[in-house]
């Protein structure tokens, strides 16, 4: 029965005269993801709102999974669109409506008219009282609540006319693209998809790159990353996945420092190369899945000694959550079943037995000149490794 969604946002209201730039970009990222569903749409933009008209028969149940992967959607709101045959006609279909929505009518309920198209020949109060009575003729056993309904009716009257009830939350956020770029650094575990799924959901498009450590990872570790990018991709639209053979940088590592330090010192590495890609990416900041405290390598302490190696800023959207929550939200974005695949990535392969907690940044560099004599070849080899998947 429904012929359109309007969709509520929340924050682009605040935009003042920049929000049409907020607007445009929602517009475009619902009109990428409706391009997964059956059928023909038209999204559009009118005083304040933006609706999904169906232009043919779809699929209601999928059409709203792919609005809910829509950064900047607070809320999805099917609607009915009634062309203006006078306002008898209107409370007919009203009461249609209802009963279509509603078999069970027992139920408490509120018109809430909102009169955008000022020449309609009655204003919004008119409308509430009216088609209340109208609704309360057809329907005694419903009543009317003003303050805590059961059933909010809201009927807009545009060039069409929209009645709508229902509100399905959306993802809120702001719209993917409107908050620059950035790197994320994506294993093969729980916590970096999350890490960018929630700075994604700020409006931030996401490039992602992983270390490869062949014949230490298999071909089936990158094939579990290059499956969370497409799951992440749900939300954040097309991701150029950069893959890159870091194996002979941490066997290096491992002959040359010392082996409670290689996590520390892999990770500054790793932290390097990333920056160089982001900035020929043209991202402005890495982005992580650290957490304060769950392993070694984040701790206070070896966050500054990862940290003192990037000129971009790092972003750790999870760097207060416990491990619970990482995984609430990993399941709620369908990324958890894949990232508990038993297929190790390059982070657990050279793990020494008792990593230091609270690396001295002094220390770490003096020992890292234990590499001077062939790191930077072995670095620019990485780089040339440099396999971009586009995953989408």
């Amino acid at each position: 029965m429904f012929t359109a969604f309007l969709i509520k946002y929340a924050e682009i209201g605040i935009k003042g005269r920049n929000r049409y730039l907020f607007e445009d970009a929602l517009v475009h990222q619902i009109k990428f993801a409706l391009k997964k569903c059956d059928g023909e749409f038209l999204i559009h933009k009118t005083q304040g709102r933006i609706y999904v008209d169906a232009q043919s028969e779809f699929d209601f149940d999928e059409v709203v999974a792919q609005l809910k992967t829509v950064f900047g959607i607070s809320g999805i709101c099917p609607v009915v669109h009634v062309e203006d045959e006078g306002f008898e006609k209107l409370c007919d279909t009203v009461i249609k409506y209802l009963a279509d929505v509603y078999p069970d009518r027992n139920k408490t309920f509120k018109v809430a008219a909102r009169r955008a198209r000022k020449n309609y020949p009655k204003d919004s109060m008119t409308i509430n009282m009216d088609m209340g009575e109208a609704i309360l003729k057809a329907y005694p056993e419903m009543k009317v609540d003003v303050h805590d309904p059961d059933i909010m009716l809201n009927v807009e009257i545009r060039e069409k006319i929209y009645i709508y009830s229902e509100i399905i939350p959306g993802p809120g956020g702001m719209p993917v693209g409107t908050g620059g770029k950035a790197m994320l650094l994506l294993s093969g575990g729980i916590d970096s998809p999350v890490a960018g799924y929630m700075i994604a959901k700020r409006g931030v498009k996401i490039d992602a790159v992983y270390f490869h450590a062949p014949p230490y990872t298999s071909e089936r570790a990158k094939q579990k990353v290059v499956d969370l990018a497409r799951l992440v991709s749900r939300y954040t639209g097309p991701i150029n996945l950069h893959v890159i053979n870091f194996t002979d940088i941490q066997l290096y590592i491992y002959e040359k420092c010392p082996h409670e330090e290689l996590t520390i010192i892999m990770r500054r590495y790793m932290m390097r190369i990333a920056e160089h890609i982001a900035k020929e990416s043209d991202c402005l900041g890495l982005i992580t899945g650290e957490s304060i405290g769950q392993v070694a390598s984040q701790t206070m302490a070896s966050l500054v000694a990862t940290n003192e190696v990037c000129e971009l800023p790092v972003y750790r959207p999870l760097i207060g959550f416990d491990k619970q929550e990482i995984v609430e939200v990993s399941e709620k974005i369908g990324t958890y079943e894949t990232s508990i695949q038993p297929f190790e990535d390059c982070c657990t392969i050279f793990v020494a037995k008792h990593p230091v907690t609270k690396p001295n940044v002094n220390v770490i560099r003096r020992h890292e000149q234990n590499l001077d004599e062939k790191i930077e070849q072995l670095v620019q080899k990485a780089l040339e490794t440099d396999e971009v998947i586009l995953v989408e």
